[in-house]
């Protein structure tokens, strides 16, 4: 690397730069000290705190923060009984944990295409692949961007069918002026890189369901409510006092951090717009995004990539593979996913996120503009 372009690199989302915003990293430590003086690391008042504090955000009743966001959407529905022989609609274009939160209660996801124009789950797609067998299912708001909830609840809620909103993308979106969280179940991840992330691996779950809510906090805790007792085969999947207190920190400023990334994506959008062979995402009009990714589609895809990281601007996939095509589930009987499969070899992540500064935004959309430029010459 040349000099010149390392002067120029753009990281992908550099966490430690995150936490240098406004004093943030010093409001952490001071959390994390609060913990380890207190002597009490599970189940506590930081926990508490935080799951009021993020119901209430959400614009619901009920919090509970377990262990990851896969747990969260496994939890989620052995508590609503989703077993051994149920179906569960998930989408084709999605990160691996959607189906993984199906496949280990025993039932099996069923994929559906996502719209033409979008990454979004495909609601006409979710009617037509509704069987007797189908418990439940589960959109998501895939890069922050909301599904079409009314369109879904107008196939689902006639048949009875649960609705479980991967929300692991979208802390903070809004669907029709509501906060995403404020409808259905919704599980969310608080991996360290998402819009309102911890300090390691955790998960929450947002229902109005005061029921579901009581049957999570059961299984996440080895299925019981008193020590030692214990009324059903539970598992360990707890929240815990550190990563609560970091996100009790970070809670105050997701607002904030939204709205930068979404002047970052309104930056991107007319800088990249009309360049040959690069699709940028739309925003449908009842949708406030929140952009956790920015999310391109080109048809010579590693040629920029390549191109991006020989300038200094760093990249990502999401997701290079499509699920059905891993190994994972090699030899499970799934439909074709055409469109599924060509967002996997056409989809490039661009960096974002509240620390980017004018001038990284500037850097990323030159280094695409000469690239995709060059290469159409």
């Amino acid at each position: 690397m040349t000099t010149a372009t390392a002067a120029a690199r753009v990281p992908f989302h550099d966490l430690r730069d995150l936490h240098a915003l406004d004093g943030l990293q010093e409001e952490l430590d001071a959390a994390v000290l609060r913990v380890t003086r207190s002597g009490r690391y599970l189940l506590g008042p930081e926990l508490e705190a935080f799951e009021e504090e993020f119901a209430g955000y959400c614009g619901n009743d009920h919090c509970v923060g377990v262990g990851s966001g896969l747990d969260a959407l496994e939890l989620t529905l052995r508590a609503l009984g989703v077993g051994a022989g149920d179906e569960v609609i998930v989408p084709g274009h999605t990160f691996v944990a959607t189906w993984l939160a199906v496949s280990a209660t025993g039932a099996r996801p069923v994929p559906v295409e996502p719209e033409a124009d979008s990454y979004l789950i495909d609601p006409a797609g979710v009617e037509a692949a509704i069987t007797p067998r189908t418990r439940a299912v589960m959109p998501v708001h895939t890069y922050g961007h909301p599904v079409d909830l009314d369109a879904l609840d107008a196939v689902t809620a006639p048949r009875g069918i649960a609705v479980v909103e991967d929300a692991a993308q979208a802390h903070g979106a809004r669907y029709r002026g509501r906060r995403i969280g404020s409808r259905y179940a919704a599980a969310f991840s608080f991996y360290p890189g998402k819009n309102l992330g911890a300090l390691g691996d955790a998960g929450a779950v947002v229902t109005s369901d005061g029921g579901l809510a009581d049957r999570i906090r059961l299984l996440r805790n080895y299925g019981s409510r008193v020590k030692y007792r214990h009324e059903e085969q539970g598992t360990n999947s707890r929240l815990d006092e550190i990563q609560a207190a970091a996100l009790r920190v970070k809670l105050p400023r997701l607002d904030a951090w939204n709205a930068r990334r979404r002047a970052v994506a309104d930056a991107y959008a007319e800088g990249l717009a009309g360049l040959p062979g690069i699709t940028v995402p739309g925003v449908r009009g009842w949708a406030e995004p929140v952009w956790h990714q920015y999310v391109i589609r080109c048809a010579g895809r590693d040629r920029l990539r390549a191109a991006l990281t020989d300038a200094g601007v760093e990249n990502l996939v999401h997701y290079p593979v499509a699920v059905h095509r891993s190994p994972a589930y090699a030899g499970t009987a799934h439909g074709p996913l055409p469109l599924s499969e060509r967002l996997a070899a056409e989809v490039l992540s661009l960096p974002m996120g509240p620390q980017l500064t004018a001038k990284d935004v500037e850097t990323v959309i030159s280094a695409v503009r000469e690239a995709t430029e060059s290469s159409h010459d």
